[in-house]
């Protein structure tokens, strides 16, 4: 299945505390540059590498990044791009399945649905219903400590934040997912992918289905 990498830009506000937060996206690599990265935003690296990867993405064809700004500065962000070559996910060089890398919101901004409002602004471009999107959710990337939630509890939170983006569960047999109960795979299919690479992607799913 052919698609394009056009990126049509939206943006909303949010009210937050005597003002607005700016959600929008998907964002350029320039304007990304001139933006401030906010310091509490450490979840995968420290915020001026996370910034650079962030840089990167945008530069990819079909990078995406969505944020959300206190002034000029990002406060959170969500990124789409094709899986990591050494992941399952990208064994089928399905050219229309691109994966939800990441999402982060920084602490003092939680509370407020950014998260959920940046998943919902990334699916109303009609070129991700020409997408399937996958999301991997691992236990240990979670700020259980810092949320003061338990596993299954976040767990919750994150399953109703993904589904505001359409995002549903799905299982599988990935031995990363499978090593703790509450690992998920989650994903959206859009309403153009056809038939062909649904199939594609439920053989990503279960690789190992005729070993059982």
């Amino acid at each position: 299945m052919l698609v394009n990498h056009i990126k049509t830009y939206f943006k909303r506000e949010i009210p937050f505390e005597d003002r607005y937060l700016i959600l929008e996206g998907p964002i350029s690599k320039e304007d990304l540059i001139q933006l401030d990265f906010h310091s509490g935003l450490v979840a995968f690296r420290p915020p001026a590498k996370q910034k650079d990867a962030l840089i990167g993405i945008a530069d990819l064809p079909e990078g995406r990044i969505n944020i959300a700004r206190d002034g000029n500065t990002i406060i959170g962000y969500v990124t789409f791009v094709y899986p990591d070559p050494m992941e399952r996910w990208s064994e089928g060089q399905m050219k229309n399945l691109i994966e939800l890398g990441a999402i982060e919101v920084a602490p003092e901004y939680r509370g407020v649905k950014v998260g959920k409002n940046l998943l919902e602004l990334s699916v109303l471009d009609d070129a991700m219903e020409d997408y399937i999107i996958i999301t991997t959710e691992y236990y240990w990337h979670w700020d259980l400590k810092g949320s003061g939630l338990s596993v299954w509890e976040y767990r919750k939170v994150m399953e109703k934040m993904m589904n505001a983006g359409g995002l549903e569960w799905y299982a599988t047999d990935d031995p990363e997912i499978c090593s703790h109960p509450a690992n998920c795979l989650m994903a959206r299919i859009g309403k153009r992918v056809d038939q062909t690479s649904i199939q594609q992607f439920d053989q990503l799913r279960f690789k190992n289905r005729f070993m059982y």
